[in-house]
């Protein structure tokens, strides 16, 4: 009996160990493009950019790419650039 009982707190005291061990996930990104956890981002009106002899419409939009291994939702930014007159 006592061997059943040594037994039965090494396995107890094996499992409260793994238990405290977990890693906590840490999702900081520093690149503005991407985004996880949370709602998605407001997209922003198109801008327009002058680059000398001609300008630039940049719009950005954000969507749904997928989740985390814990379920949280991943967004990204896609940005989208044409050639339109100067004003």
């Amino acid at each position: 009996m006592r061997l059943k009982i040594s037994g039965l707190l090494l396995l107890t005291a094996t499992v409260a160990g793994c238990a405290s061990n977990t890693i906590v996930p840490n999702y900081e990104t520093s690149n503005p493009n991407i985004q996880v956890g949370g709602e998605k981002p407001v997209d922003l009106a198109p801008t327009v950019e002058n680059a000398g002899s001609f300008c630039l419409q940049v719009a950005e939009q954000w969507h749904e790419d997928g989740k985390t291994p814990d379920g949280q939702k991943l967004f990204a930014k896609d940005t989208q650039r044409k050639v339109v007159p100067c004003e």
